[in-house]
This record gives structure tokens, C-alpha cells and sequence, in this order.
């Protein structure tokens, strides 16, 4: 019984051991602080000189991209299910007894905090037979029992009790417990990879990125809310997180015409943060490291491969909308999930003022960056060009298709090699 209830164990011990939580040390946080001030002032450069970062070339992807449903299945199978994905903030699950389960790219999840703090995730799926255990959504409870025989796990997703066991007939319960999947906590953001086998540690896959996203102290920020949005392709979409070229044309009426349109990518594996050249910034370039503000050094739109888009703004205090993309039920379609996370939990008027900014971010998106994406699927299905074109100033783009190619090209076993090699940051300025 022993050697039976070990094996039943192990693939679960496997999983589970990626899921420590590990503090930033102090050098690790200033070292990432020093990185971000070497952006700043590059981006500082550029204003003052004028220029922003150009690629050698123009790059194209092929329109078929946006709407092959093969290309689209094997982007589902080689990326969504096979590198982490960004499925909650601490933010959201802060205490003991916390959970929440959503449906992520097909595949329903559970994530809970155990009573010591640890965070875990599952498969929202009942060993019995297979019935989702909690609704999507999040909540707090002391155990997950299924709505359909109420068989019980606890919030470690150990098997604890079987209704009616006497009936039912006895069995090693250690060997029914909820299936893990891998996941890690770290600056304040939770991933999960939905390949229950991954051989791809979460922490190389971040490749550095998640020790300057820790500059935020996401782990201390209060959740506010969340929205949905649906939009088209999710590469369409996400083509959009990276792009500052269209804020003053398609925004003129939202953000205005005076926009910046000017950007800058700098990247850790296949993670990139955009961020404008910035006069503005010129005031604290004489300063120490440690006096430069957070905001300042954070600025910009930071995505998180392949699905996440994290920018700053200031409604209701100093805040940030995370949003969370997700490929929808067809190549053409795609849903959004939006948060915003405040750093300080607002008072009565603040969190008036952070609900009308959401409101208004929820429009910009809606109605005018992907109302014109939807529009843009419809007609590069038409077949009138046969490829989408990237300027020297849309780095971005180039980087972003150049890793969804590498990885469906890659092999289960060779991702982690993939990774290690692409983790040294770098910075693009010709």
C-alpha cells in the first residue's frame, strides 16, 4: 500500500515543487532598479537627440497568421498549453483560504491559497467523475467540495472525504486527490502552466523579467476590478499592446492628437517593455539610483509573453490596468479580461475616480482598438494582401511573431534550452 500511495504521489510531488515562493533579495532589487534607471536614461537619449530605435529591416507576417485555423491549433497546443501563463495577481488571492477558477485557453482551473500562505493550482476537475468543482470566479472557503456527488478536497487539493464512502466502497484516497499543475508566485503575479508534464521551469521561462516587474510591489497592491472585453485574433490584439504608432490617429478623440506615437522595446526572452523617449525624465537624471521615483521607472506598457499587457495610469491614485488575453473558440475571436489593481486601497472618492477610468479604458479598447481589430480580421480574411507589414519603428511586432514562430518550431524537450539561451536582456538602438 505504501510503494502504491508514493506513486500516486509522485507526479504530484513534481509539480508541487515548483510552486515555493521566492523573496527578491535586497541586491537582486537594487540590480533591477540600476536596469531600470540604464532604460530611463536611454529613453532620455533618445528624446533629447530626437530618435527612437529602428530594426535593420521592415518585417512581414503572413495574413494567413491571423485566421489559419491550423496555425491557429498549433498555436493553442505549442503555446498556450506548453509556456506559463499569467492567471491571477496576488492581489486578487491575499489570504488564506482564497481561490479563484477561470477557464483558461480551454482548460478549467483552480487556484487556491493554503492556510500557510502557499499558493497551488489545479485542474478544476473532480476525481470522480471529472465534474468542474467551483464555478469561475473567486471567493473564500476552508474546502472545495464538488456540486455533483460532493466529494471534498482540502484548500491543497488533498481527497478528504467521499460522500456516502461506506456505499461507495473504500479506496486510497492519497490517489484521488486534485490533479497539480505547475505554478509560481512572484512579484506579486501568479503563473500556471497548463501542462501538468511541463519540463520548463516557470522561473526560466521569466528569463530576469519578473525581478523588474517586482519593482512595482504588485504583492502589496489592493485589487479594485475586473471587466471582459472581446476583441479578434489574439495576435491582432496583442499587436496592439506593443504599439504606440497609432495612439494619436486612432485615439484622437480619447487620449488626443498630441499623443506620443514614438517607442522604444527593450526585452528579457520573449517579455518586452515599451516605453517612449521622454523628455520629462531629463529632472532626475543627475540623481542617485535609489531617488529616482517607481512611476517614472516604470512607465510604459509592459507585456508578458504570450498573453499580457500591464499599463500605468493614474485614476484614482496610482494604478495599473493588467490585461489578460485569452484566444477565444475560433482562430478570428479573442477575450480580454481586464484588471485594475491600485496601489493603495482608495477611499470613497478615489475608488468614484478609479471607476470612471476603467470605464473609459474599457471604451478606448472596446470601440476603437478592437472594433478596428475585429474590422482588420474581417478583411485580412478577404484575401486582399498576403502579408502584414512592421516598420523600422514596430520592433515590437518583430520580436513578438519571431518568438511565436521559435516556439512553434520547438520541441517539449528543447524549451528549456530555448529559454536559457534568450535571457540576457538587451537593448535594440540603431
Amino acid at each position: 500500500m505504501l510503494e502504491n500511495r508514493q506513486a500516486c504521489r509522485f507526479n504530484e510531488e513534481k509539480v508541487k515543487s515548483q510552486q515555493t515562493f521566492k523573496l527578491f533579495q535586497p541586491m537582486e532589487f537594487a540590480m533591477s532598479k540600476e536596469q531600470l534607471v540604464t532604460i530611463a536614461k536611454s529613453n532620455l537619449e533618445h528624446a533629447e537627440a530626437g530618435t527612437i530605435q529602428q530594426t535593420d529591416n521592415f518585417h512581414k507576417v503572413p495574413a494567413s497568421h491571423y485566421f489559419d485555423p491550423d496555425r491557429w491549433g498549433q498555436e493553442m497546443d505549442k503555446i498556450f498549453k506548453r509556456v506559463p501563463l499569467l492567471l491571477a495577481t496576488t492581489a486578487e488571492l491575499p489570504n488564506p483560504g482564497d481561490y479563484k477558477a477561470l477557464d483558461a485557453a480551454g482548460t478549467p482551473v483552480l487556484i487556491s491559497r493554503s492556510s500557510d500562505g502557499t499558493i497551488q493550482a489545479f485542474f478544476n476537475m473532480c476525481s470522480h467523475r471529472g465534474a468542474q468543482i467551483m464555478p469561475v470566479g473567486r471567493g473564500n472557503t476552508h474546502r472545495f467540495t464538488c456540486p455533483y456527488h460532493a466529494w471534498t478536497y482540502s484548500l491543497e487539493g488533498d481527497l478528504t472525504a467521499i460522500y456516502a464512502n461506506k456505499d461507495f466502497g473504500d479506496l486510497d484516497k492519497s490517489c484521488y486527490n486534485l490533479t497539480p499543475l505547475p505554478c509560481l508566485e512572484r512579484a506579486g503575479l501568479i503563473w500556471v502552466t497548463l501542462n501538468r508534464d511541463s519540463s520548463l521551469p516557470i522561473e526560466t521561462f521569466l528569463s530576469g523579467y519578473d525581478a523588474l516587474l517586482a519593482q512595482f510591489g504588485f504583492e502589496n497592491w489592493h485589487y479594485f476590478a475586473s471587466q471582459a472585453v472581446e476583441g479578434p485574433n489574439w495576435k491582432i490584439a496583442y499587436d496592439g499592446y506593443m504599439d504606440l504608432y497609432h495612439l494619436p490617429i486612432l485615439h484622437k478623440d480619447t487620449f488626443g492628437p498630441d499623443y506620443p506615437n514614438r517607442a522604444n522595446y527593450y526585452n528579457w526572452g520573449p517579455h518586452q517593455r515599451v516605453a517612449g523617449p521622454d523628455p520629462r525624465l531629463a529632472e532626475f537624471k543627475n540623481r542617485p539610483v535609489e531617488d529616482w521615483p517607481d512611476d517614472a521607472l516604470t512607465a510604459g506598457v509592459w507585456t508578458i509573453f504570450p498573453h499580457i499587457s500591464i499599463a500605468s495610469f493614474d485614476g484614482g491614485g496610482r494604478s495599473i490596468m493588467l490585461s489578460q488575453l485569452f484566444p477565444g473558440e475560433t482562430p478570428g475571436s479573442s477575450i480580454t479580461i481586464q484588471h485594475y489593481l491600485m496601489e493603495n486601497e482608495p477611499d470613497e472618492a478615489r475608488a468614484a475616480e478609479a471607476k470612471t477610468q476603467f470605464e473609459f479604458l474599457k471604451y478606448v479598447v472596446e470601440q476603437e482598438d478592437y472594433a478596428t481589430g475585429l474590422k482588420q480580421q474581417r478583411a485580412l480574411e478577404s484575401g486582399g494582401k498576403d502579408f502584414v507589414l512592421f516598420g523600422k519603428n514596430e520592433g515590437g511586432g518583430h520580436h513578438f511573431h519571431h518568438w511565436v514562430d521559435l516556439l512553434l518550431n520547438a520541441k517539449d524537450e528543447d524549451l528549456k534550452a530555448l529559454f536559457e539561451t534568450h535571457q540576457k536582456t538587451f537593448f535594440t538602438a540603431h
